[in-house]
């Protein structure tokens, strides 16, 4: 039997990280409404139920020790290994504080592993992640003057993870007096459809 291999659709491997706390966030609510216009294989991250926790100075003493002995079979290398072998990145991230909730922090410094996620060349960072993209999804009860949280992410995946793609779905002001929310929340759908096609 002949294949013809040009047809032959291999399914991408979707990675959503969640790092919304709250039951009925918004920020979520939107997110997943990004998941319905991709198709593909979802692994989903509720980071709140993980139990991620900072580099001290014990466990980063030992993340040092494994890099530099090129052994990744550790299971604190777990979501660095799932983030690099994702073909497409879902972030979602409600805008706290002019960025992000802190335990978005820990788990981006879990991912950031030289060896997996970026290595050094010539003494820059060069990209090894697989993912060609990465969205970003962040709502906000006010205006969103700054996003620290998203230029962070953006500066980490085009510096760091060579994903060259990184997006912004945002709503905003849905706590302001008056606003529509569901107008809003609308609205930022409509663009995500008008973008993702």
């Amino acid at each position: 039997m002949v294949y013809n291999v040009s047809k032959v659709i291999q399914m991408q491997n979707i990675l959503f990280i969640n790092a919304c706390v709250r039951s009925n966030s918004r920020t979520l609510e939107l997110a997943e409404f990004v998941l319905t216009e991709l198709d593909g294989k979802v692994c989903k991250i509720d980071l709140e139920l993980e139990n991620i926790k900072p580099l001290d100075k014990v466990l980063l003493k030992k993340r040092e020790r494994l890099v530099s002995e090129n052994d990744f079979s550790d299971d604190m290398f777990r979501y660095a290994k799932e983030f690099a072998a994702a073909d497409t990145i879902i972030l979602a991230a409600p805008y706290w504080d002019l960025t992000f909730p802190a335990l978005l922090k820990i788990y981006l410094e879990q991912i950031t592993v030289c060896g997996l996620t970026f290595k050094y060349s010539n003494g820059a960072p060069l990209g090894l992640c697989r993912a060609k993209r990465l969205i970003y999804v962040t709502t906000a009860g006010g205006p969103v003057y700054y996003n620290f949280g998203f230029e962070y992410v953006k500066t980490l995946a085009e510096n760091f993870y060579g994903i060259k793609d990184v997006r912004l779905f945002k709503a905003e002001n849905l706590d302001i007096e008056g606003a529509d929310v569901k107008e809003i929340m609308q609205a930022a759908k409509n663009e995500v459809y008008e973008n993702l096609q």
